[in-house]
């Protein structure tokens, strides 16, 4: 895992709430590597996924060398970043960090609203923490 990232596993869409916001889509999705549950919010318009989609999603503290997540994203020289091959980011913070079940830790985030509930083992979500600045990646698999 490079420098700056705190998760990276492919998921599958296992469910789609009701839509409560015409704009937001929430998904519930289940990781391959990490037996990771994923409840997440996304603009509607700008990511389009669907039941028993596959996607990476990647959660990284930083960008690239140079592009730390506590500044805005600025890039005038056109600098290569994790942003090149995703197809849809969020830049947010991490609220809580749910400890109650024994070995177990859910993680949750906000991206300016949208909503992360990420749970889990605990040595796979240990690299979180409350207040932690966090860009989420998502990058569709190509079937």
């Amino acid at each position: 895992m490079a420098s700056g990232h705190l998760l990276e596993d492919s998921f599958e869409v296992t469910d789609i709430a009701p839509k409560h916001f015409a704009r937001v889509s929430r998904f519930v999705c289940q990781s391959d590597g990490y037996d990771l549950t994923l409840t997440l919010d996304v603009h509607a318009e700008l990511c389009s996924l669907a039941l028993r989609q596959k996607f990476t999603l990647t959660i990284t503290t930083s960008l690239g060398d140079g592009f730390p997540a506590e500044a805005h994203y600025h890039n005038p020289e056109g600098k290569p970043s994790l942003l090149d091959r995703s197809d849809y980011a969020m830049h947010g913070v991490v609220f809580e960090i749910d400890d109650k079940s024994p070995g177990y830790l859910q993680v949750l985030g906000s991206f300016g609203g949208l909503l992360m509930a990420l749970k889990g083992e605990a040595r796979y979500l240990k690299r979180f923490e409350v207040d932690q600045k966090i860009y989420l990646l998502i990058r569709y698999n190509k079937s």
